[in-house]
């Protein structure tokens, strides 16, 4: 984990985590995927947010891309959403769409999941792609060149129950943090010539 003081998290390893409850869990989070993104201008970038809005631990996905398309996301292209969701029904036709639409995208994948105990309540971001449904033994196609998740609860035993029996609060302080954390990472993304060279002397209010 990174020292607060530090604006931009360094790529030395192939994950971050941090908790919902965490005083600077925005500007960690949104550095943490930056440090992910291509340097290079050629390749779009396409989040995609992956969940239901039948389930509440399983709407942390469409939450979060519900409020990036709000707050129009710069550069960013957005799948899934409250009233668009992207699941198990649809998801392989999305992605047809997404190829079919962007050339050689990098994806960014957002789902919720299921963990251990001392795990609810994180944030994580990783590399390489997140498995869709595996925390309710469902089998569908990896997604996403980088994933972030939030562990909204506990795994082990009728997880399609846990997810439905999730507590909202819980996703929306997940939702509101991820989704702030990408936009201000899409924002250092657009200016990424001059906020590599000087660091901003105040944070953005999001």
């Amino acid at each position: 984990m990174m020292n607060y003081g530090q604006l931009f998290h360094k790529k030395n390893s192939d994950s971050f985590r941090i908790h919902v409850e965490e005083p600077l869990r925005v500007q960690q989070l949104a550095s943490a995927v930056f440090s992910f993104l291509p340097a290079s201008e050629d390749r779009s970038i396409v989040i995609v947010c992956i969940g239901s809005d039948r389930s509440t631990g399983d709407s942390l996905g469409p939450l979060i891309g519900t409020k990036l398309l709000e707050r129009q996301c710069p550069l960013f292209s957005i799948y899934g959403s409250l009233s668009s969701p992207v699941h198990a029904k649809n998801l392989e036709e999305t992605m047809i769409t997404i190829k079919t639409l962007h050339d050689n995208p990098y994806i960014i994948a957002v789902d919720a999941c299921l963990g251990r105990t001392t795990s609810v309540g994180y944030m994580t971001v990783a590399d390489g792609p997140v498995k869709p449904g595996a925390a309710v033994q469902k089998s569908l196609q990896p997604v996403g060149d980088i994933h972030m998740t939030g562990i909204v609860n506990v795994s082990g035993y009728m997880e399609m129950l846990v997810l439905q029996n999730t507590r909202l609060s819980l996703v929306m302080d997940m939702a509101e943090s991820m989704s702030r954390a990408i936009w201000r990472a899409a924002f250092w993304q657009k200016k990424r010539a001059t906020t590599l060279a000087v660091a901003p002397q105040k944070e953005i209010n999001l």
